[in-house]
């Protein structure tokens, strides 16, 4: 395919904060060929990742909502497309493409819907759980292209969306900088963490999705036998207040670190010893990859995605979410007692990373697609 001019895409999330969708958009505006795409971002709230793309130079939009289908901003999305001068769009998640599946089809410009987890689960009101399927259904229907970002996700989602088409590429890391034997801050110095101390770190929103209040629960009851655990919870949601109200009512205010969302991941990574995702779903969990490939020791729960990469006993750790307390308490002690097991889990983690999930081949396999789609548009023309 010829290219005489770059190609303008339009890069398209939920929100400006950082999260794994917002890790793989920035990772893949990082790494794609400049020589042929020029990346535009539209984000629906602002944050730190819009922070970052603009300081990376990369032209970024936001037009606030934070309502799926919302009706209201479809005008303001149009005329962005156009003055843009938009030829493809790349939405990362459900909200994203809800929001343009409408301008999108309007201005005949092809949509890339990339699945971060079904917007429907299993703990959900079945009422509730029809509409998200009856919606996923819709918007999967109408895309040039689905990408799954994990084997499991997308056979999930078929189970309840029979004709789902879809291409699975898995989410990929820069493994230079998650490389565990370069220098890092001092992190503990920092936080005050003493060396012979087993942290354990949880770096996500906090959501229910994401379980920070199971944690602290199941953590609190660890300490009973372990009282040499921390534990650093770093991240915000709406259930940030009662997570930290939790642990005031518990009385374990010096074994628990709060931080807020923060740019040097690999400094924090680098200080802790166990990394925890007590998660009730996922897509492809970035920062589970990130944690494996600074070689830490993984306690994650048995779900879409987090399964398909942690093997447990071999690589790390998984839980099921059935009893999700007792089963993150049994794991903390489990591996804080077993120092020769968490170094084990811990090296075979990294060298699973190494052999199987890099940001540049998933751009390139993305990149792919994009000419796919602009070259059969390029003959319909």
């Amino acid at each position: 395919m010829l290219i005489e001019n770059k190609i303008k895409i339009l890069q398209c999330i939920r929100q400006g904060q950082i999260g794994g969708g917002e890790t793989h958009l920035l990772s893949l505006v990082e790494n794609i060929d400049r020589s042929l795409f020029e990346p535009i971002v539209l984000s629906f709230t602002n944050g730190p990742m819009v922070d970052r793309l603009k300081l990376m130079g990369v032209k970024t939009h936001v037009i606030y909502s934070e309502k799926p289908f919302d009706f209201s901003v479809w005008k303001k999305v149009t005329e962005l497309l156009i003055t843009e001068k938009i030829s493809l769009i790349h939405c990362h998640g459900t909200r994203a493409t809800s929001n343009l599946y409408r301008p999108a089809r309007k201005l005949k410009i092809p949509l890339i819907y990339t699945i971060h987890g079904w917007s429907f689960h299993n703990d959900q009101h079945p009422v509730l759980k029809k509409i998200r399927v009856l919606s996923e259904r819709f918007l999967t229907s109408g895309t040039t292209t689905n990408i799954a970002v994990s084997q499991s996700n997308m056979l999930s989602g078929k189970k309840l969306i029979p004709k789902l088409k879809a291409v699975v590429i898995n989410n990929g890391i820069d493994p230079q900088k998650f490389n565990p034997l370069k220098n890092y801050k001092n992190i503990r110095a920092e936080l005050n963490i003493a060396p012979g101390e087993i942290l354990i770190i949880f770096i996500a929103r906090f959501t229910s999705h994401k379980q920070p209040l199971s944690l602290i629960k199941a953590f609190a009851e660890a300490l009973k036998i372990k009282p040499d655990l921390k534990l650093l919870m770093v991240g915000e949601g709406d259930e940030k207040k009662e997570a930290i109200e939790i642990v005031a009512k518990t009385g374990i205010e010096k074994n628990i670190i709060f931080l807020p969302f923060r740019q040097d991941v690999p400094d924090l990574l680098a200080a802790a010893d166990i990394f925890i995702l007590p998660s009730l779903w996922e897509g492809l969990p970035i920062g589970l990859l990130e944690a494996m490939s600074m070689g830490k020791t993984i306690i994650a729960t048995n779900v879409d995605g987090t399964s398909e990469i942690i093997k447990d006993g071999q690589n790390g750790l998984l839980i099921e979410t059935n009893g999700l307390i007792k089963n993150i308490t049994h794991a903390l002690i489990r591996l804080s007692e077993n120092i020769p097991l968490r170094k084990q889990l811990a090296h075979n983690a990294q060298e699973t990373i190494k052999e199987n999930f890099n940001a540049v081949t998933m751009t390139k396999k993305i990149e792919n697609i994009y000419l796919g789609i602009m070259s059969i548009k390029q003959e319909n023309n």
